[in-house]
């Protein structure tokens, strides 16, 4: 199968693209035929060794762990998926190794739900693990209740984006930074847009006079130093990107694969209470320049790698 792979630590330059072998499907996984893979942030963190620490690199290895398609053949434990089937997927596994940028896929039965009717590949693509990282921590980590003011940071992007959307399903007031070219999105989302940098607390502040009930943080360092003098009393705070965030009393969070959850996400974009916004796609063969791109870190939801038929 055509792939993209990296046989080393490194920068774009590392990513291969050729042949490699299609991968075995164990008792409860399922085969994927790939129409798109997305691209994130964590994706070329690993490239780079960044996560080394945690995650074991079998290589060569394939990147991604953003998926949607259609099924091929599930293995022999799996009911709940038949050929013909599509799908979506946050296809993490423990270990580095057999990653979303191909034109096949072996997913963990846990990593998939139905793809949402309402969205194409592209935008399925991009959704599972902004949407459950949004979802886990709004949810489950901050347990973001109606009436309440949700501060998100880097609102346009892809998490971010998310979050906004989902705070706001959830009842809550939403102010996002970002920049100013930004702000119309944000507004579109739900969200009131503030910009960031030099003199965040005092602009939040400006809106939310008696400070935040939660910051959800997904760009640490001064952001996160900022959100700390716009907490409310017995405000919370969650990050995705710091680990410092602990430091101040909040939680640091990595998302995990869950089917429920991403079932539900795949739910509320059928019933357009989320939407994914993909500000670019690339062909497989150019996954380098996808990877160049999201590590300018000024995208607009999401970049999208997508597989020939």
């Amino acid at each position: 199968m055509r792939a993209i792979s990296y046989r080393r630590y490194g920068g774009a330059e590392v990513l291969e693209y050729g042949e490699l072998p299609e991968p075995k499907v164990g008792p409860d996984a399922v085969l994927v035929k790939v129409r798109a893979a997305a691209v994130n942030p964590v994706d070329w963190k690993c490239r780079e060794g960044y996560l080394d620490g945690i995650l074991e690199p079998v290589f060569p290895v394939v990147p991604g762990w953003d998926v949607s398609g259609v099924v091929v053949r599930p293995g022999p434990a799996v009911a709940e998926f038949s050929p013909g089937d599509e799908v979506l997927g946050y296809v993490r596994e423990d270990f580095l190794s057999r990653g979303t940028f191909a034109e096949y896929v072996a997913a963990p039965l846990r990593t998939l739900a139905r793809k949402p009717s309402g969205l194409s590949f592209e935008e399925a693509a991009g959704l599972p693990l902004v949407g459950l990282t949004a979802y886990q921590t709004l949810v489950k980590v901050l347990q973001v209740k109606p009436a309440e003011t949700v501060l998100v940071h880097a609102a346009a992007g892809g998490v971010g984006s998310i979050a906004v959307q989902l705070a706001r399903h959830l009842g809550a007031r939403v102010i996002g930074t970002a920049s100013e070219a930004n702000h119309d999105f944000v507004r579109s989302l739900g969200g009131e847009p503030v910009t960031y940098g030099d003199g965040l607390a005092e602009r939040v502040r400006a809106l939310a006079p008696g400070g935040v009930d939660a910051v959800f943080d997904t760009v640490g360092g001064d952001a996160l130093r900022a959100s700390t003098n716009v907490l409310a009393p017995e405000g919370r705070m969650a990050s995705i990107a710091d680990g410092d965030v602990v430091d101040y009393g909040g939680r640091y969070y990595f998302v995990r694969p869950d089917a429920a959850d991403l079932t539900h996400l795949a739910g509320l974009a059928d019933r357009g209470v989320i939407s994914v916004h993909v500000s670019r796609t690339f062909p497989l063969a150019r996954a380098a320049d996808a990877h160049r791109l999201s590590e300018e870190g000024r995208t607009r939801g999401k970049i999208v790698v997508t597989v020939e038929q």
